[in-house]
């Protein structure tokens, strides 16, 4: 088990990144950052884009290293540039791919199975600043499926690999 910080929390009810990277991406809804998230097994995050969306159930929710954030190529880079659901500090989640991981910050854990990299794509260019794809390159992030239901909140937390496949990798 290992002591870690949910930095940010992203809930997106609309997809702002449509088209093509030039054109810039869409106006925000509102303030896409909370202060906790319901989690709902299988489904995703409570008011985001994909939830419950059939064609996004194994990879609904986005977590990403605050360790990993460009912030050589802007300082203020958060999840908003860089459209992940949670941001971590305190853990390589990228090495987890293939695992089955719980978050706990108290409200009880929160199981996810971690399916794949969230590799970095040519938006990144412009939200976050030139270079920022290339520098997410291996660290953009990884995707995963709630396996269970919970509340995360911004704040401490504790994080662990469950089952024999979990580890850094």
């Amino acid at each position: 088990m290992v002591e870690v910080e949910v930095v940010q929390l992203l809930v997106s009810p609309a997809h702002r990144f449509a088209g093509r990277p030039a054109d810039g991406p869409s106006d925000a809804p509102g303030d896409e950052l909370v202060g906790s998230v319901e989690v709902r097994g299988g489904l995703g995050l409570v008011g985001d884009r994909y939830f419950g969306r059939p064609a996004h159930r194994d990879a609904a929710v986005t977590l990403m290293a605050a360790e990993n954030l460009p912030v050589d190529i802007n300082p203020s880079v958060d999840l908003r540039h860089t459209r992940r659901n949670i941001l971590l500090r305190g853990v390589d989640i990228d090495s987890y791919v293939g695992a089955t991981i719980v978050l706990d910050g108290g409200s009880g854990p929160v199981t996810f199975g971690v399916n794949r990299p969230a590799r970095p794509c040519a938006w990144m260019d412009v939200t976050v600043g030139p270079g920022a794809q290339r520098a997410l390159r291996g660290k953009g992030g990884v995707r995963c499926t709630p396996l269970s239901d919970g509340v995360l909140a911004l704040g401490r937390a504790t994080f662990r690999v469950v089952g024999e496949d979990g580890g850094p990798r």
